[in-house]
């Protein structure tokens, strides 16, 4: 007796593994599309747009913390931030925190170009949004996932997310919100964690890893 000959697809597809990672790049292909025409729209390229729609996030920063922050070569940020200077959309001043370096902030002019570049997502925001709430919230969990491993491999900038900051406490309590910010001191669900919280403190990368692991126990 012979047994059932699996399926074409069964036998003539890609692991799904590598189907993900090409709907990802497709994403990720229309997000570059989008910034490079909203940034063309009003005369920035799109590291322009990036470093304004930070500095509105995160508040004045050095060129040293944008480039760690977007993941961008220093040499880049110093050209995009001349630029800015030049068209009256970011000011420098002196850091008191480092003699030599310089604290970046926008101008008023800048700061309404920034607040426009941070809404520049928002046609993928409207995608998600079709996802039923649990395809978000699975969703969600693989992206921390997957941008932790990207993070630990030195392929996304270490900075913003609640799993690597050094006042996260993961699965401190049960119920449905059984994570800790010891920075507000409130509880937090693993649907509340943020991938680019403007408080945040890195951990050590040994409290990173064990964090990552208490985390992942429940996960």
């Amino acid at each position: 007796m012979t047994g059932k000959r699996p399926g074409y697809f069964e036998e003539n597809n890609e692991p799904i593994s590598a189907r993900i990672a090409t709907g990802l790049h497709k994403i990720g292909l229309a997000m570059k599309q989008q910034s490079w025409q909203q940034a063309n729209g009003v005369g920035l390229s799109a590291t322009q747009g990036q470093i304004l729609a930070t500095l509105v996030a995160s508040g004045p920063l050095t060129g040293k913390e944008l480039s760690e922050r977007l993941g961008v070569t220093l040499p880049t940020i110093s050209d995009s931030v001349r630029v800015l200077v030049e068209k009256a959309m970011v000011t420098r001043s002196a850091d008191p925190r480092h003699p030599r370096a310089s604290l970046l902030t926008p101008t008023a002019a800048g700061a309404a170009l920034g607040a426009r570049a941070r809404s520049w997502p928002e046609f993928m925001a409207d995608a998600v949004a079709d996802l039923a709430p649990e395809e978000q919230r699975a969703f969600f969990a693989g992206i921390v996932k997957m941008i932790r491993m990207l993070q630990e491999q030195g392929l996304v900038p270490v900075s913003g997310m609640c799993v690597t900051c050094k006042h996260f406490r993961p699965n401190v309590r049960t119920g449905p919100a059984p994570h800790h910010c010891a920075f507000v001191d409130a509880p937090l669900s693993s649907e509340q964690l943020r991938l680019d919280c403007p408080e945040h403190e890195l951990a050590a990368e040994s409290a990173r890893r064990e964090v990552w692991e208490q985390f992942m126990r429940r996960a």
